[in-house]
């Protein structure tokens, strides 16, 4: 038996929202998340941990573009996140997955407080972890909060689940330019050199510099997030 794969999942707050109707949170999408989840972990050897997004409730970049200080608008956004993850925590227990929402604002009566040590106990004891609030700090976003954290864990790959439609990265976007190719692995580089927009520059730099290899894919196709989970082929490598 291999060593337990340990993972975190980036989830964008978009994924979580109903495209049909104007509910920020779709309960639907939730508990199929949160089903692939759960049957993932009882099925895989592996350790999990979720960095939920907030874009569903609030993007701090709107608040600024709309004259709002950037910093409190960032914030407000990270509050968003714990809303997500207080779903995803309440879906996944419905499931029968023990799990525990971290925050990095802290917040005693909602969540626990971020602290290294106890999201690693946590994941030790086959608890799915929720990771909310970011990294606590304005001008980050959640997918170098992924990363970051993912570093912290000693995670051994980053999945960074889509929601557009898109199922990896591609040599240009391909809902403009139809003659765009999907590449099965791309190096940091390429992703730098090539500007594709596979998650924010920080993010990037962060992961290359910290050789953690992020696994692009579509999230929102049933039974992708269990394929990348497993390992299988699926998306774009970045490595």
């Amino acid at each position: 038996m291999g060593e337990t794969r340990r993972i975190v999942l980036k989830m964008s707050g978009e994924a979580l929202a109903s495209s049909a109707s104007d509910e920020t949170i779709d309960a639907g999408v939730v508990e199929r998340l949160a089903g692939e989840i759960a049957q993932a972990r009882s099925e895989l050897d592996l350790q999990l941990a979720v960095m939920v997004g907030g874009g569903n409730i609030w993007r701090g970049t709107t608040g600024a573009g709309a004259g709002m200080d950037r910093a409190t608008s960032d914030t407000m956004g990270m509050l968003g996140t714990v809303i997500n993850a207080l779903a995803l925590q309440d879906a996944l227990e419905h499931h029968g997955q023990a799990t525990r929402v971290l925050t990095a604002v802290h917040m005693a009566e909602v969540a626990e407080p971020y602290i290294r040590r106890r999201a690693i106990r946590h994941l030790e004891k086959d608890r799915v972890v929720v990771f909310a609030a970011g990294m606590g700090n304005p001008f980050f976003t959640t997918d170098t909060s992924a990363a970051l954290r993912a570093a912290e864990i000693e995670a051994e790959i980053l999945l960074k689940g889509t929601h557009g439609g898109v199922d990896g990265v591609y040599s240009a976007d391909p809902k403009v330019d139809p003659t765009a190719t999907r590449y099965e692995e791309i190096s940091f580089m390429e992703v730098v050199s090539k500007d594709l927009r596979v998650m924010d520059l920080t993010a990037i730099t962060f992961c290359k510099d910290n050789g953690l290899p992020i696994l692009v894919f579509d999230l929102m196709t049933e039974g992708n997030l269990l394929c990348a989970l497993s390992g299988e082929q699926i998306g774009t490598l970045v490595r």
